[in-house]
C-alpha cells in the first residue's frame, strides 16, 4: 500500500504568506518522510483564504522529489484548454509522474461565481475530460458542446503519460470513473462498510469495462500521535470544535501502530493508496505527524 498526502489548502491566517509557508513546510516534511504522492485540492470563490492549485503546486514541487504529484481540477468549472495548458506546464516542472485528480464539484454558489450551474456537471465533466486528454496527446481540438472553441492545441505536453484519478461516490459516478479514468479516489467520509462496498463495485465495473485501474485510492483525515493518549487528546479537541461533517469513525487518529492497523484494513478491502490529510490545523502537530508517517509507510511496505 502507498501513502500519499493531499495538503490542506485553506488556512485562516491574518497574513496570507503564513498559510503559504505552512504548505511549503508540509510538502518538504512529506518528502523527508518518503511519502508516495503529493496533491492539492481545488475550490473557488471562497470566503476564507484558499491557495489555488496551479500556482501553489508549482511552488511545492520545488520541495518535492521524483515521486508522483498532481492536483485536483473540478473540471466543469474550468476551460479545458486552460486545464491542459496548466497540466502541461506543471508536468514539465515535476520530476516524477503527474496525476490529474478530477471531479464534478458541488456547491451552487461556487458554480454561479464561475459562470456555470451544477445541473450541467455530468455532461461538462465528460466533455472536458475527453478534451484535456486529447489535447495532452497532441491533438488539435475544436468543440461546439458545453465548451465552445476552435482549433486548440497545447504545448508543452507531458514527457510521460498523465494519469487521471476520478473522485466519485454515487454508483453512476463510480461506473463513469471505471469507464473513463485510470484510477478512483474514494471520499474521506466513508465508513469501513461503505469503503468495502464501493471498492468492490468499482473493481467490478472496471472488469465490465475491460480496464485495469492504476490506483484504488481513498482519502483519510488523520493524525499520527506521539502516543495513543496524545492522539486521542488531539482528536477530542478537534471533534469538540466541530469537524467538517466527517463522521468520527472515518477519522484515523492514533499511535504509529494504530494508524498502520487502520491502513492495513483498507488494503485488505482492495485499496492501493491512502491519501492523507491532517485533521488538526496546528502546524507543529502536523509536522510531527508527518515525521511519524515515515514509520507508518515503512511498516506498510509489502502490504
Amino acid at each position: 500500500m502507498r501513502v500519499g498526502i493531499s495538503l490542506t489548502s485553506s488556512h485562516a491566517v491574518k497574513d496570507p504568506r503564513e498559510g503559504a509557508r505552512f504548505m511549503i513546510e508540509r510538502a518538504a516534511a512529506a518528502h523527508r518522510s518518503g511519502l508516495d504522492s503529493l496533491f492539492v485540492g481545488d475550490h473557488h470563490s471562497t470566503p476564507a483564504p484558499y491557495y489555488q492549485n496551479v500556482p501553489i503546486l508549482g511552488r511545492l514541487l520545488a520541495e518535492w522529489g521524483g515521486a508522483p504529484a498532481g492536483c485536483l481540477f473540478l473540471l466543469p468549472l474550468w476551460n479545458p484548454v486552460l486545464v491542459a495548458e496548466q497540466v502541461g506546464t506543471l508536468a514539465a516542472i515535476a520530476r516524477g509522474r503527474f496525476i490529474v485528480q478530477c471531479g464534478l464539484g458541488y456547491d451552487e454558489p461556487q458554480f454561479a461565481a464561475m459562470g456555470t450551474s451544477t445541473k450541467y456537471r455530468p455532461s461538462a465533466f465528460e466533455e472536458s475530460l475527453s478534451i484535456v486528454q486529447r489535447l495532452l496527446r497532441g491533438e488539435t481540438v475544436s468543440s461546439s458542446g458545453r465548451f465552445v472553441f476552435r482549433e486548440a492545441r497545447v504545448a508543452p505536453r507531458p514527457a510521460e503519460s498523465v494519469e487521471y484519478w476520478i473522485g466519485a461516490s454515487a454508483r453512476p459516478a463510480i461506473d463513469r470513473t471505471a469507464r473513463l479514468g485510470d484510477g478512483w479516489l474514494a471520499a474521506p467520509g466513508l465508513t469501513v462498510d461503505e469503503a468495502r462496498d464501493q471498492a468492490a463495485y468499482y473493481l467490478e465495473r472496471c472488469k465490465a469495462h475491460g480496464r485495469k485501474p492504476t490506483a484504488v485510492a481513498i482519502r483519510r483525515d488523520i493524525y499520527v500521535g506521539e502516543s495513543a493518549a496524545e492522539a486521542e487528546q488531539v482528536l477530542k479537541g478537534v471533534l469538540a470544535a466541530g469537524y467538517r461533517g466527517i463522521a468520527p469513525p472515518a477519522l484515523v487518529s492514533g499511535s504509529v501502530a494504530e494508524v498502520v492497523e487502520r491502513f492495513r484494513a483498507l488494503a485488505a478491502l482492495g485499496y492501493t493508496d491512502v491519501i492523507v490529510r491532517h485533521l488538526t490545523t496546528d502546524h507543529a502537530r502536523v509536522l510531527g505527524s508527518l515525521a511519524r508517517l515515515r514509520e507508518v509507510r515503512e511498516a506498510l511496505k509489502g502490504v
